[in-house]
């Protein structure tokens, strides 16, 4: 398949880059990933390795269009929600089943 990343044209296809992810490991996900086999890469490392272009030089956006018509599969991280911070008032309060202090 034949498509552009920060505007260089590449022809890629599905078995060429399962060749070229072999023997890379994969490094933290933090964001939006690829699952390639049964490792999730980040984006921007896959892009990288493809492309051999600086990670820079290209988005997210590009690499994840292209992946996903190669037919692999493209996922984001859920946002956690940061925890409530409670006092230490509140935290006792609620561990002796008292209601909350006004």
């Amino acid at each position: 398949m034949r498509c552009v990343i920060a505007r260089f044209p590449f022809d890629l296809t599905k078995s060429g880059v399962l060749e070229s992810m072999k023997g890379v490991k994969p490094e933290p996900v933090t964001d939006e990933f690829v699952i390639i086999g049964r490792r999730h890469y980040p984006v921007k490392q896959v892009g990288q390795v493809i492309t051999r272009q600086d990670r820079r030089d290209f988005s997210a956006g590009e690499v994840l269009r292209a992946m996903s018509r190669l037919g692999f599969t493209c996922r984001t991280l859920p946002e956690v929600e940061p925890a409530p911070i409670e006092s230490p008032l509140q935290r006792a309060s609620a561990m002796l089943g008292a209601p909350l202090p006004v």
